[in-house]
């Protein structure tokens, strides 16, 4: 498979509308926290949405102060990464098998036909985590390219503890064919993902600071780059 890289030089800077689209508080700085950033540094808008809370399947969270916790903590890590746009659905966590998918598919449409994103960063598809595919599956029917569609690009990354730990049996696996230059950003990105202080675990688990960082820098060598976020282009549009 062919791979290519994408980076944007000072000269080729252009004004996007990005949407991030997420299951859990977190799994956006894990999966593409150095690409917002980046996005921002651009001067593109970007809006992040959260569907599920991240909380109420946890033993001994049933209280709405956890969750709250949680959203806080987004809202810091967003505001790190320069982002005031974000919005949570609170839908149950790692329950979306449990949602009927039309409900989630609608929420997700709206946003789409209010925000009208050029280009989409969401999960991939053979994810481990049920919330994920679900997410998934529901970016890609919310954003079906019917003739007055604006979107043009959607990215799908990688999250650890997730992606990675996925039954790569059943042929659905994360091969990326793009890589998002964050040499610069690394460490804002590191920043943004400490301001989850409970999400945050001991090396060698894979959600780790020294976990996130390997990867990035894992994915930056695979392409002759210091530290890379890398991405599964699943769908452009070239008019």
């Amino acid at each position: 498979m062919q791979r290519y890289v994408f980076m944007k030089q000072k000269n080729d800077i252009f004004n996007e509308k990005v949407l991030v689209v997420v299951a859990h508080p977190d799994d956006e700085v894990l999966g593409c926290g150095g690409t917002i950033i980046k996005h921002k540094q651009a001067n593109d808008k970007v809006k992040i949405i959260f569907l599920a809370d991240g909380i109420s399947s946890r033993k001994n969270n049933t209280n709405f102060k956890e969750i709250e916790l949680r959203r806080k903590h987004a809202i810091s890590s967003s505001k790190i990464m320069g982002i005031n746009d974000i919005k949570f659905f609170d839908f149950p966590d790692n329950s979306l098998d449990s949602v009927q998918l039309l409900k989630i598919i609608k929420k997700v449409e709206e946003i789409v036909r209010k925000y009208k994103p050029t280009i989409i960063y969401t999960h991939h598809g053979g994810d481990l985590n049920i919330d994920h595919r679900i997410v998934h599956q529901a970016v890609m029917t919310a954003c079906r390219p019917i003739t007055d569609s604006v979107c043009k690009k959607i990215l799908c990354f990688e999250v650890l503890s997730s992606t990675e730990w996925s039954n790569q049996s059943i042929g659905y696996n994360f091969i990326p064919n793009t890589f998002i230059d964050i040499s610069l950003q690394l460490k804002t990105k590191i920043k943004a993902l400490k301001a989850y202080k409970k999400e945050i675990k001991k090396f060698p688990h894979p959600r780790s600071v020294k976990s996130v960082n390997s990867l990035a820098y894992l994915r930056g060598s695979e392409v002759g780059l210091e530290a890379c976020e890398a991405f599964v282009n699943i769908r452009e549009i070239i008019k």
